[in-house]
Protein backbone atom coordinates (compact mmCIF):
# COMPACT_ATOMS: atom_id res chain seq x y z
CA UNK A 1 0.00 0.00 0.00
CA UNK A 2 1.41 3.36 -0.97
CA UNK A 3 2.23 6.16 1.46
CA UNK A 4 -0.41 8.48 -0.02
CA UNK A 5 -3.15 5.91 0.33
CA UNK A 6 -2.29 5.16 3.96
CA UNK A 7 -2.17 8.87 4.77
CA UNK A 8 -5.55 9.44 3.07
CA UNK A 9 -7.11 6.58 5.04
CA UNK A 10 -5.72 7.97 8.27
CA UNK A 11 -6.99 11.50 7.56
CA UNK A 12 -10.44 10.51 6.28
CA UNK A 13 -12.93 10.58 9.14
CA UNK A 14 -14.88 7.37 9.49
CA UNK A 15 -18.57 7.44 10.21
CA UNK A 16 -19.30 6.51 13.79
CA UNK A 17 -21.60 3.53 13.99
CA UNK A 18 -23.44 2.91 17.23
CA UNK A 19 -22.55 -0.32 18.95
CA UNK A 20 -24.91 -3.20 18.28
CA UNK A 21 -27.47 -3.80 21.01
CA UNK A 22 -27.48 -7.33 22.38
CA UNK A 23 -30.02 -6.94 25.19
CA UNK A 24 -33.59 -8.22 25.39
CA UNK A 25 -36.00 -7.11 22.70
CA UNK A 26 -39.34 -5.48 23.49
CA UNK A 27 -42.36 -7.76 23.79
CA UNK A 28 -44.66 -4.79 23.05
CA UNK A 29 -44.07 -1.65 20.99
CA UNK A 30 -46.27 1.41 21.33
CA UNK A 31 -46.39 3.66 18.26
CA UNK A 32 -46.76 7.23 19.51
CA UNK A 33 -45.13 8.80 16.45
CA UNK A 34 -46.80 12.09 15.56
CA UNK A 35 -48.32 12.45 19.04
CA UNK A 36 -47.39 15.39 21.26
CA UNK A 37 -46.65 15.45 24.96
CA UNK A 38 -48.13 14.01 27.17
CA UNK A 39 -49.77 11.40 24.90
CA UNK A 40 -46.72 9.05 24.63
CA UNK A 41 -46.54 8.87 28.46
CA UNK A 42 -50.28 8.31 28.77
CA UNK A 43 -50.09 5.49 26.21
CA UNK A 44 -47.17 3.93 28.11
CA UNK A 45 -48.97 4.17 31.47
CA UNK A 46 -52.12 2.57 30.03
CA UNK A 47 -50.34 -0.37 28.40
CA UNK A 48 -47.34 -1.25 30.56
CA UNK A 49 -49.42 -3.82 32.47
CA UNK A 50 -49.82 -5.82 29.25
CA UNK A 51 -46.13 -6.74 29.52
CA UNK A 52 -44.99 -9.38 32.04
CA UNK A 53 -42.83 -8.16 34.93
CA UNK A 54 -39.17 -8.16 33.88
CA UNK A 55 -39.96 -7.75 30.17
CA UNK A 56 -39.29 -4.78 27.90
CA UNK A 57 -41.83 -2.39 26.40
CA UNK A 58 -40.82 0.13 23.72
CA UNK A 59 -42.40 3.51 23.04
CA UNK A 60 -41.75 5.06 19.65
CA UNK A 61 -42.09 8.84 19.71
CA UNK A 62 -40.88 11.81 17.70
CA UNK A 63 -41.85 14.58 20.12
CA UNK A 64 -38.58 15.88 21.56
CA UNK A 65 -40.22 16.21 25.01
CA UNK A 66 -40.41 12.40 25.18
CA UNK A 67 -36.61 12.26 25.49
CA UNK A 68 -36.90 13.73 29.00
CA UNK A 69 -40.46 12.69 29.85
CA UNK A 70 -40.03 8.93 29.43
CA UNK A 71 -36.93 8.60 31.68
CA UNK A 72 -38.56 10.92 34.25
CA UNK A 73 -41.75 8.82 34.23
CA UNK A 74 -39.65 5.68 34.74
CA UNK A 75 -37.96 7.21 37.79
CA UNK A 76 -41.30 8.37 39.26
CA UNK A 77 -42.94 4.98 38.69
CA UNK A 78 -39.92 2.83 39.69
CA UNK A 79 -39.59 1.28 36.23
CA UNK A 80 -36.21 0.74 34.55
CA UNK A 81 -35.33 3.00 31.64
CA UNK A 82 -33.18 0.63 29.57
CA UNK A 83 -32.11 2.67 26.56
CA UNK A 84 -32.97 5.17 23.85
CA UNK A 85 -32.66 4.04 20.25
CA UNK A 86 -32.52 6.57 17.42
CA UNK A 87 -34.96 5.79 14.62
CA UNK A 88 -35.18 7.32 11.12
CA UNK A 89 -38.04 9.37 12.58
CA UNK A 90 -37.84 9.92 16.33
CA UNK A 91 -36.71 7.47 18.98
CA UNK A 92 -37.66 4.19 20.59
CA UNK A 93 -37.52 4.24 24.39
CA UNK A 94 -37.07 0.84 26.01
CA UNK A 95 -38.49 0.34 29.50
CA UNK A 96 -38.28 -2.76 31.72
CA UNK A 97 -41.40 -3.37 33.80
CA UNK A 98 -40.46 -3.88 37.46
CA UNK A 99 -43.84 -4.57 39.07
Amino acid sequence: MGLRRRRAERETPREATPPAYHGPMPVLTIDALGRKCPIPIIMLAERIHEVPVGQIIAVQADDVAARTDVPAWCRMKSQDFVREETLPRGWAFHIRRNY
